[in-house]
């Protein structure tokens, strides 16, 4: 049993008594990633709700193999039901989002071959969008994310691609240029952005609370070998690189995955950045986009293999953050697999578990929580698929079969998710700031698209509690727009609405 309790200048504040956590597998339909040397990445899977019954359906990336969809009957049941639209193959990954704010859901799938925009219909059937000035090209895209800039009805799309195939010197030193495709007066209009060194995740994310979300993107330092670094493209008229001047520290890794959410309860994000080797999970020091390592002792790391006996390094993929006890404090979510037959990595690399204590320490509860895989596992998604509370896991293998972990964890703290959305453009509000006040801190989270490894979530933000019986709840939309604070109802589903200046609040 692990004694959770928040404590702020040496005192006390709340507590909860959490069980350990506890994962089991759920049977679902057989499906693999598959494929050679293009396929060694990728393995990305989308989670969201595609036919409106607030049910998580899984779209999985199959590589070599069709794609698939696999329809959510609730309870944990799922059925391969894969509309032609979608039964794709080269699919290295994809990430849900409303891309015409119509109410239903669309999909951005990224390929070994042509990227595609796919418009849902509300039903999980999908048809290509006609979208003037978009070319889903002929690459390898490995990375992509999405915001909504000024008051433009369409998203902002950036496509990060990995290394030059045509490239007769490559595979080494062959990284290929990415894009980021803005509307325009008379459709998209495409901006090439290199120098590019083979990207595997990237996210659009105001670091600075600045009200401007900015490209940061991680790189493959196996291709890139010299010269190359992490980047941070600022999303000016023209978008320039962060250097020195501006506050950036470089920062070079094998890198994989990134996610960010505000552990600390200082309002800032921090950033996990996944890779062979060690994984960085980085906070803001100084002025500026200013990113620096937290201390090994964090525990955040995860170099090698806990368990298993191979000890080389481990190689890092997807990455999530959740409160998977609900005891009011995040943790970390890592997948693990050998590229393929890597000598210097290790072989047998299970997936992490990182449960956050009460200090902001981090310690591995892989083993003790089902989820030390042995498979070479790559993307993954963490989302509460039975809607019982409890954040449940998708993971996507190379070579072996995608996994569904249901979270029977006792005892867990209370909980809530939020949904927010609003009128017109942007209907998500990907770029708006989510707070809970629970008392004794403030956990914010921005509202996103992209990052991980490969694949995303969208859907309702879950937030644990602990012992918190009465929160609040307030909004910080995309415009600048601040709802006062609400109560909430704790162990609830809400959604709040905005359609102008009104705001609407409702919970199951």
């Amino acid at each position: 049993m692990l004694e959770r309790a928040l404590i702020l200048g040496g005192f006390v504040v709340g507590s909860v008594a959490a069980a350990d956590p506890k994962f089991t597998l759920v049977d679902v339909p057989q499906h693999r990633y598959e494929g050679g040397w293009e396929h060694f990445v990728g393995g990305g899977v989308a989670v969201f709700d595609c036919d409106g019954d607030h049910l998580p359906d899984v779209f999985a990336a199959g590589g070599s193999n069709s794609a698939v969809l696999m329809r959510n009957r609730g309870n944990m049941v799922f059925e391969a039901e894969t509309p032609d639209a979608l039964m794709l193959s080269g699919v290295v990954g994809a990430y849900p989002l409303d891309v015409d704010s119509d109410g239903h859901l669309d999909l951005a799938v990224l390929r070994v071959g042509e990227n595609l925009l796919l418009q849902g219909d509300g039903a999980c059937g999908f048809q290509p969008f006609e979208m003037a000035g978009f070319d889903g090209r002929d690459r390898w895209t490995t990375a992509f994310s999405a915001t909504w800039e000024a008051d433009h009805e369409l998203p902002t799309l950036a496509f990060g691609n990995y290394v030059d195939r045509d490239d007769p010197k490559g595979p080494f030193e062959a990284c290929d240029t990415s894009e980021i495709f803005r509307p325009g007066a008379d459709g998209y209009e495409m901006t090439v952005l290199e120098p590019g060194y083979c990207p595997l995740s990237m996210l659009f994310s105001d670091w600075g609370r600045l009200g401007r979300a900015d490209l940061r993107v991680s790189n493959d330092r196996h291709y890139y070998v010299r010269g190359g670094q992490e980047q941070l493209w600022a999303m000016e008229a023209v978008p320039r690189l962060y250097g020195a001047k501006d506050g950036w520290r470089d920062h070079q890794l094998w890198g994989m995955g990134i996610a960010a959410r505000d552990l600390d309860g200082d309002g800032m994000s921090e950033v996990y950045l996944t890779s062979m080797g060690d994984q960085r999970l980085q906070r803001l020091s100084g002025t500026g986009p200013s990113f620096e390592d937290v201390p090994y002792e964090m525990g955040t790391t995860a170099h090698r293999p806990y368990q298993g006996g191979d000890g080389r390094p481990s190689t890092g993929w997807h990455v999530s953050f959740g409160d998977v006890q609900n005891d009011g404090l995040d943790d970390i979510f890592v997948t693990k697999g050998n590229v393929e037959q890597m000598p210097g990595s290790a072989m047998e690399d299970p997936n992490n578990l990182l449960i956050q204590g009460p200090d902001g320490r981090f310690e591995e509860f892989g083993g003790v929580a089902g989820l030390a895989d042995m498979a070479r596992s790559r993307g993954a998604a963490m989302s509460d698929l039975d809607l019982d509370g409890r954040l449940d896991l998708v993971v996507v293998n190379r070579r072996a079969p995608l996994r569904v972990y249901r979270n029977e964890t006792e005892e867990t703290g209370n909980w809530i998710s939020v949904l927010i959305g609003q009128s017109g453009a942007n209907r998500n509000a990907i770029g708006a700031w989510l707070e809970v006040d629970k008392g004794d801190r403030v956990l914010a989270r921005e509202i996103t698209v992209g990052g991980g490894h490969a694949g995303g979530v969208f859907g309702p933000e879950h937030f644990g509690l602990g012992a918190v019986e009465a929160v609040r709840v307030r909004v910080i939309w995309p415009d600048g727009l601040e709802t006062d604070w609400m109560d909430v109802p704790v162990n609830t589903a809400s959604s709040i609405w905005r359609n102008g200046d009104a705001i609407i609040r409702s919970s199951d």
